[in-house]
């Protein structure tokens, strides 16, 4: 990265903070020594860089690039190894992989984060003299904390949650402060520069390519880069990308409502937000509930047209009104509109208004004059629609100021909040008296049906609170699945009782009453976020309504062009319940506002006032990989060193961006040489379209879904060069419990390396999951791979060593076939695990059960005091070398180093080993699940036994064998607990020997779990080995097991019952099925 005048001291090479030295632990410092070595031989082989190759199928994986405001974590390090983890696979699979690599600049979180930083400075010094750094501040700030958060529980019924007020004082440190951030991952001396946002472009960036290199990411670092405009490469393609959009179309212009911090003065888009991701407009009615009279505090107001005004998602309802609602200690203000109308309302949605069209001065609410709830209380109102001439305002202490404008207005027949807090005040007359509330303005006012709910009735909120038995508005969960129940339910099947669209269905009714009221000036639109939404800078958003370059999403054409897509067979989900998000997300995205006026990033290329944002210039930059190392090359983040192609940025036109991309007409004006322009249509022929995408699941509704759209436009024409695959996955914990710095359990990626070694934590995030639902990474899962992956090392260096002398080369036992076939078996299941994404899985199969099949073989050859033989523990190491590469490479080049294999193992090819001989493994378990049942039998004897015998049996009795033919004719149903036990008890009952009913219903329901866990195989009459042979070729092993003084003696009872084993002991045995008859 080129220098910059604050960084001439301030480089990836400058140690970290200082920390507590850490504990010297030889595995630990052994597994990274190891590393570190391995690191260097790939860097010298450049083992991962990519080129075409026709000989081999293409397979780019990609990964969203992470945002530079900090270093990375242990959620990047887990989401990214599901990438490096499919990336190894496949190069092993044959495939040319190519797994590149970038760093999100673009936006405010970097602007916002150092102009945080310089507010400190100015305001507290530098170093800054924080205020909670003395002892007494601090207790008033916990003490403060605690009592908001006691006033919280003490609001939720949910009792069991009220002892968490106190638990705000645990890690507490005050106000979160940008300069102490920053303390943990820049020298403190430093901290100062980062005033500067060009500064944590030049610092940050270097840094993840540092960490991701100790963490062994596999990545071509030719094609890495920054964004921005201070990438001029980059910048180019993105001006390309979006000349392209606007001549397909798919850029307007045009006033259109979008999340707007007014500090910042512009759009707030997900990726500048520090709350509220995800969230985005919510469309409102306010009706204008026409104030009549004018008494005290509203005296001023007399003679305007002045109206309390609720906010609503039910205009339908409004035939139903009975009263209004205010907060008694809610602050309001009487704000005058651009049209001369006076609402009453709460301050924060003032601003609302303000910046929606509805005042002279944009942000700028005019309060004529300052208003409480109480001066509110009895106000008689003419409420639109509504059946009562005259309706009034009444106290509801459950308002929320922080949503809609502060004033609701009640429908208690569809309404369950409303109909129990009109109750209150009905029932309870001395309540209301405190508020000023008389009988004359509630009694009068009965509940009015307006909407006719099958199995509800015609006032379905009355129905509701009846049936939950909800008796005030402190019922808050009962009143919220009212709430929920009636709401959809109305909407879904109610039928409009009242109005000129009686007879009408609700859904149907509901936009067209909406369109009326507007049209008659008794209502009109507004918009606030659908929940709380604050900025990167602090501040609380509102929506707004302004002039703004915006994407099309959502229109219908290009909407059905992408959902075609992604449910066709051409695009992988990875999982049914992602598919569904992304239908969900599809449904939900519209217009998107893809610019702001300030912050970092490109500027639009015909209107450079404005600033593409940062989820906009992130949808199609998978394809600059393709020819980024023409453009980047090594060591070039932000472009600063040139072109390695001596191509200039000014060079990159649209023309030649289009006939690399699109294929349209050679660019022969250029100044890029022909074979240099036709090499980088190749490259990106070779490797689009992208094969997989990975990403934590919350990109879904944003980033993934755009990244989508933008797809099918710029290649509208070609939907081949569309994403083949999305792979996402949930959020990692750490034992058990979310990353927080105050639990200690917020963990760096660099961290994690330095504590665990790269390899563990990779073992560790494999282990901790795949699925949308949250992982866990297990510190002590990670403690306990250091130890098992040092010893792995030392056993092989043994085996490949002196311990190799005494290994056999004779003729294959039945325990080294055993043996054998498991490996075969694992490592298939490790190839079908990593294939499907299923990591955890495949580290099962290739880790866990892989080196316990060696574990068992091992004990097996020492007890039967047989050496093991050579060529299987060959096979063993280099197998397991191979299938564990995409978890643990380093581990395994060391491995594979050891046994002279050839060249590189992160280059070998996956094992071509023989199919599972199902047969044996039927024998295997025989031997060793029998075992396991013999041991807990042993274990669990009152008295330990030192000898025994195994009895096998050939064959069935013959009522068994009735069972067994009864259990195949009914095999359907076998899964089916209660018509199979209902169905096998009837027949039970019909059989002539009564008497052995109940042995017969134990053995159906035995063998009918065993059916369930491993089919067919269940219901054979006859074993399809030699049983007693099996046995006795362990026979010392399985004494050993057994702690018997003596050997054990297998018997075939075939025959007959032989001297000293009872009926029982008899009756339990079945083919496959042996007994210990002690």
């Amino acid at each position: 990265i080129k220098s910059h005048p604050t960084m001439d001291k301030l480089s990836i090479n400058d140690p970290p903070p200082a920390v507590a030295a850490p504990k010297k632990f030889v595995k630990r410092d052994f597994l990274r020594a190891n590393e570190e070595g391995v690191q260097a031989k790939w860097d010298a082989a450049r083992v991962f860089e990519a080129d075409p190759d026709p000989s081999k199928e293409a397979f780019m994986v990609t990964f969203p690039y992470p945002y530079m405001n900090g270093r990375l974590h242990l959620g990047h390090a887990f989401s990214l190894t599901k990438a490096i983890f499919r990336a190894q696979y496949e190069r092993q699979k044959g495939k040319n992989v190519l797994f590149p690599f970038a760093f999100h600049c673009t936006g405010m979180p970097i602007q916002a984060a150092a102009n945080k930083l310089k507010a400190e400075i100015n305001q507290f010094g530098c170093p800054p003299a924080f205020p909670e750094a003395d002892p007494a501040v601090l207790a008033a700030m916990i003490k403060e904390a605690e009592e908001a958060a006691a006033a919280k529980a003490k609001k939720n019924t949910d009792k069991s949650k009220g002892s968490k007020a106190k638990l705000v004082a645990k890690g507490y440190t005050g106000v979160v402060r940008q300069w102490n951030i920053l303390t943990k991952m820049v020298p403190e001396s430093e901290i100062p520069k980062f005033v500067d946002p060009e500064v944590w472009l030049q610092y940050f960036p270097p840094h993840g390519l540092s960490d991701l290199k100790r963490f062994g990411s596999g990545v071509d670092w030719r094609r890495a880069f920054i964004t921005t405009s201070t990438n001029p490469f980059y910048d180019a393609f993105i001006r390309w990308q979006f000349e392209t959009l606007r001549e397909k179309g798919k850029v307007k212009f045009g006033k259109r409502n979008n999340i707007w911090s007014i500090l910042d003065e512009q759009v707030c888009a997900d990726h500048d937000r520090s709350e509220g991701e995800g969230v985005g407009p919510q469309e409102y009615t306010i009706i204008k509930l026409k104030v009549l009279e004018f008494p005290g505090a509203l005296a001023p107001l007399a003679g305007k047209d002045v109206f309390l005004a609720p906010a609503t998602l039910r205009p339908e309802t409004m035939y139903g009104q009975t009263n209004c609602f205010a907060l008694p200690e809610g602050k309001y203000g009487a704000f005058e509109m651009l049209n001369g109308e006076v609402f009453i309302i709460s301050h924060r949605a003032a601003k609302g208004f303000s910046c929606q069209g509805y005042n002279e001065e944009f942000a700028k609410p005019k309060c004529l004059i300052e208003l409480t709830g109480m001066d509110l209380m009895g106000l008689p109102l003419a409420a639109p629609n509504a059946k009562y001439e005259r309706v009034y305002t009444l106290p509801l202490l459950t308002i929320s100021m922080g949503k809609g404008t502060g004033i609701v207005t009640s429908v208690p027949s569809d309404a369950p909040d409303d109909y129990v807090s009109l109750k209150m005040l009905v029932d309870k007359p001395d309540f209301a008296a405190k508020f000023g509330i008389t009988p004359e303005m509630v009694k009068p006012f009965e509940v009015v049906p307006i909407i006719e709910i099958p199995g509800y009735g015609s006032t379905s909120a009355v129905f509701m609170c009846e049936k939950l038995k909800i008796q005030s508005y402190n019922d808050k969960d009962k009143l919220e699945k009212a709430k929920d129940e009636t709401y959809l339910k109305g909407f879904n099947t109610g039928i409009m009782l009242v109005g000129p669209h009686k007879g009408k269905k609700v859904s149907q009714a509901k936009p067209l009453i909406k369109a009326e009221m507007i049209a008659e000036g008794t209502a009109c639109l507004y918009f606030e976020p659908e929940r709380k939404v604050m900025s990167r800078t602090g501040d609380e958003c509102v929506v707004a309504l302004t002039d703004q370059w915006y994407l099309e999403y959502g229109e219908e054409s290009w909407k059905e062009a992408v959902k075609s897509h992604v449910f066709s067979e051409n695009f992988n989900a990875y999982s049914p319940e992602s598919l569904e998000r992304y239908r969900q997300s599809l449904d939900w995205l519209k217009e998107w506002a893809c610019t702001r006026q300030f912050g970092l990033g490109t500027k639009l290329p015909w209107e450079e006032e404005w600033v593409i944002e940062s989820l906009s210039d992130s949808t199609i930059y998978m394809a600059y990989y393709a020819i980024a190392k023409y453009l980047q090359g090594p060591d070039n983040l932000d472009g600063a060193k040139g072109s390695p192609y001596g191509i200039k940025p000014e060079d990159l036109t649209n023309d030649v961006f289009n006939y690399i991309y699109r294929g349209l007409d050679f660019p022969s004006s250029s100044a890029i040489p022909k074979e240099t322009l036709e090499a980088m249509r190749a490259e990106f022929k070779t490797w689009y379209p992208m094969a997989l995408r990975v990403s934590a699941k919350d990109l879904i509704p944003n980033h993934l879904t755009m990244a989508l759209y933008n797809h099918a436009a710029i290649w509208d024409d070609d939907p081949s060069m569309w994403p083949q695959g999305y792979y996402t996955n949930g959020h990692v914990q750490v034992d058990a419990e979310k990353m927080s710095k105050s639990k200690g359990n917020f963990l760096m990626m660099d961290e994690c390396v330095d504590l665990y070694s790269c390899d563990v934590t990779r073992l560790a995030c494999a282990d901790a999951g795949d699925s949308l639902e949250d992982a866990n990474f297990s510190r002590e899962v990670a403690d306990t791979a250091v130890m098992s992956i040092y010893n792995e090392c030392k056993w092989v260096e043994e085996m490949c060593g002196d311990g190799a002398k005494a290994l056999r080369t004779d003729e294959p036992n039945f325990m080294d076939s055993v043996f054998d076939n498991s490996m075969n078996k694992l490592a298939a299941e490790a190839d079908a695990a990593f294939g499907d994404m299923r990591f955890r899985d495949g580290l099962k199969a290739a880790w866990f059960e892989f080196t316990s099949a060696r574990n068992v073989y091992k004990d097996w050859c020492f007890v039967s005091k047989i050496p093991m033989r050579a060529d299987l523990v060959e096979k063993y190491i280099k197998t397991l070398a191979v299938i564990m590469t995409p978890i643990t490479p380093h581990f395994c080049e060391s491995l594979w180093s050891m046994t002279k294999g050839e060249g590189l193992v992160v280059k070998a090819p996956w094992p071509t080993l023989p199919a599972e001989d199902k047969l044996l493994s039927r024998q295997q378990k025989c031997l060793l699940s029998n075992l396991r049942l013999f041991r807990q039998q042993v274990g669990k004897a009152k008295k330990t036994p030192t000898s025994g015998k195994i009895l096998v049996v050939d064959v069935y009795p013959e009522w068994k064998n009735v069972a067994l033919d009864w259990m195949v004719e009914n095999k359907a149903k076998i899964g089916d607990s209660k018509a199979f036990m209902g169905d096998l008890k009837k027949w039970a009952g019909s059989l002539p020997d009564k008497s052995n009913t109940k042995n017969l219903m134990q053995f159906v329901s035995f063998v009918r779990k065993e059916y369930l866990d491993v089919g067919d195989v269940a219901l054979e009459k006859t074993c399809p080995f030699d049983q007693a042979s099996c046995f006795n070729s362990s026979i010392a092993y399985i004494t050993q097991q057994l702690g018997f003084d003596t050997q054990v003696e297998v018997i075939n009872v075939t025959a007959g019952k032989p001297d000293g084993v009872s009926d029982k002991v008899m009756s339990n045995c079945g083919p496959g099925k042996p007994v210990l008859a002690v």
